[in-house]
């Protein structure tokens, strides 16, 4: 009796325990977080759709009486140098912003997973030529070769897109060749192979897609590195120019009167500041949906 009482005793002392380890207020709090990300991600994207259409006033209309007005009723976040409505130019500048980031993107990707699934099945020779040529591009920092090919191709942010997509792509063509070893000798690969599965098909139907989850995550992750990259370069010069809405040229237009127009160098910094966080903090969410090691550890 005393032995199965002690026992009761101690497995009710021991029970709680694991409950310890996950509150689930700690549950609440990231899941908050997590699904705030992913709002203010839609709302961004949302705008960069519809903020043309709902912008107060023309982006690009000069109107010098107006030259740096502070925020008040009708122009909410002020008015620049030249007397065009920052509010309009950062809903405007969102459609630029994102739609040269998602074009960067979609191109790196597009080439990576090529070179990457390439190098992974195409045999040794071909695979250390594939990865010679990514060790070179990722021993620079992408901005700075991006940097020195906009600058030869001319300023602009055609340029800018350009030179990142041929920057970018290094990274995502390692994952891919390390995704798709892990995945070609995969017991289900075998099975098609044996069974007489076509290459192209066995690639397309069965390795592909069970090795880029890892990949979708990375590619949410770079929203933000891309569009600040992107930012960057039209801030000293050689990414989109005057008079354009894109949100890094309208800093680098609006920094030499910081002092007595601060609300057009902040404005746009904040789009910039919010879209990249909650791009990142959606990408965190997507990768531990993905890696069931980082849920069990949550």
């Amino acid at each position: 009796m005393t032995e199965r009482g002690e026992g009761v005793m101690k497995t009710a002392v021991a029970g709680p325990a694991p409950a310890v380890r996950r509150l689930p207020w700690v549950r609440g709090r990231a899941s908050v977080l997590e699904r705030a990300a992913m709002v203010i991600a839609g709302l961004m994207v949302l705008i960069a759709v519809a903020g043309p259409l709902v912008a107060p006033h023309d982006p690009y209309a000069v109107d010098l009486g107006q030259a740096l007005n502070a925020p008040s009723a009708s122009h909410w976040f002020g008015t620049d140098a030249n007397g065009r409505d920052i509010l309009s130019r950062v809903l405007h500048g969102a459609g630029v912003s994102l739609l040269a980031t998602v074009i960067v993107i979609a191109v790196a990707t597009l080439i990576g997973t090529l070179l990457g699934t390439l190098a992974a099945l195409g045999g040794r020779v071909v695979d250390e030529i594939i990865m010679r040529i990514c060790d070179i591009g990722l021993s620079l920092p992408a901005i700075i070769l991006a940097l020195g090919l906009a600058a030869a191709l001319g300023p602009g942010l055609r340029s800018a897109v350009i030179a990142l997509c041929l920057t970018w792509w290094p990274g995502y063509a390692r994952l891919v060749r390390s995704l798709v070893r892990d995945v070609k000798d995969a017991e289900y690969v075998e099975a098609a192979r044996t069974l007489g599965v076509p290459a192209p098909r066995l690639i397309v139907k069965h390795i592909l897609p069970n090795a880029l989850n890892t990949l979708y995550v990375q590619t949410t992750l770079d929203v933000s590195a891309v569009m600040l990259v992107i930012s960057g370069l039209s801030f000293v010069g050689v990414g989109a120019q005057a008079p354009s809405a894109e949100w890094g040229a309208m800093i680098a237009a609006a920094a030499n009167n910081i002092t007595g127009g601060w609300w057009a160098v902040l404005f746009p910094g904040l789009a910039i500041v919010i879209t990249a966080i909650s791009f990142n903090l959606l990408g965190d969410w997507l990768r531990v949906r993905n890696d069931p090691t980082l849920r069990e550890a949550r």
